[in-house]
């Protein structure tokens, strides 16, 4: 079997500030990860906006936790783990191709249909779901 996406540490995904959205689980994760309680993760790494948390990027537009890669990998939130099978790309032939000249860890060789399959596969056994759209990232897919 080909893989369509193997990770490569590039760092891309980890640019651009204001996607990555932390659940409660994702909370207490990254707090545990982190040896401090929830309220000071989020008063020293997090803002709200639009009724959602957020994680802060730093001065370079990078995640405040992106050091040459990621520094807290074991604890980092769903919405890292899912990547690249974002809703847009499982559903959107076109999104697919377009992140292939973004993030090189997808292979364009495995075609979108294989792609899709794995991708979905990989969120359901990781339980990487949207359970609740009032704090769950608009990227994830729900149970289908």
């Amino acid at each position: 079997m080909i893989e369509a996406f193997e990770c490569r540490m590039c760092g891309h995904c980890c640019q651009g500030e204001g996607g990555i959205v932390m659940t409660g689980k994702d909370r207490r994760r990254l707090a545990a990860h982190l040896s401090v309680t929830e309220e000071e993760l989020i008063s020293r790494y997090c803002h709200q906006r639009g009724g959602k948390l957020h994680l802060n990027a730093g001065e370079d537009d990078y995640c405040v936790f992106y050091r040459e890669g990621c520094s807290v990998h074991p604890g980092r939130p769903d919405i890292c783990r899912a990547w690249p099978y974002f809703r847009g790309n499982l559903v959107d032939e076109t999104s697919w191709e377009m992140i292939q000249e973004y993030c090189p860890g997808v292979n364009p060789e495995a075609g979108h249909a294989e792609f899709v399959r794995q991708g979905r596969e990989y969120l359901h056994t990781n339980d990487l779901l949207r359970y609740d759209p009032d704090t769950s990232p608009n990227a994830l897919i729900s149970e289908e």
